[in-house]
């Protein structure tokens, strides 16, 4: 198969992009309740793996982030902590909508999404 000229170097930038936007947006998570941390630094160490290995290194090495890449990747695990905090938010997030008044379509498709992201993760080992 021939490839164009720069294929390869592209999809390396398009893997550094999304490693670096999924830091970002596991930054912000950090700070605001709603957003998971965890998830978008995983997406970022597979983008890494792809197009960096010396960001890979360093989001491994974390002092923070690290570990949690580290046991997702060994062994599927999610720390009890994490576990905690993310079911704790998933529910007060669908609380503060019940309070806020939302429709029931929007409250049903809530209460499925989270219900199903709440199973996933407390079904992870720890």
């Amino acid at each position: 198969m021939i490839r164009a000229k720069g294929a390869s170097s592209m999809g390396k930038l398009f893997y550094i992009a999304l490693g670096w936007g999924a830091v970002a947006l596991g930054l912000l998570g950090v700070v605001l309740p709603v957003l998971p941390t965890t998830p978008f630094l995983l997406v970022a160490a597979f983008a890494f793996g792809k197009s960096s290995p010396r960001a890979r290194a360093w989001l491994i090495d974390h002092a923070h982030f690290g570990p949690a890449i580290a046991d997702w990747e060994e062994r599927g695990a999610i720390s009890r902590r994490a576990k905690t905090l993310a079911v704790s938010m998933m529910s007060l997030v669908f609380v503060a909508s019940l309070v806020m008044g939302a429709p029931w379509g929007v409250l049903a498709a809530q209460a499925l999404l989270m219900g199903a992201g709440a199973a996933f993760v407390l079904t992870r080992p720890d």
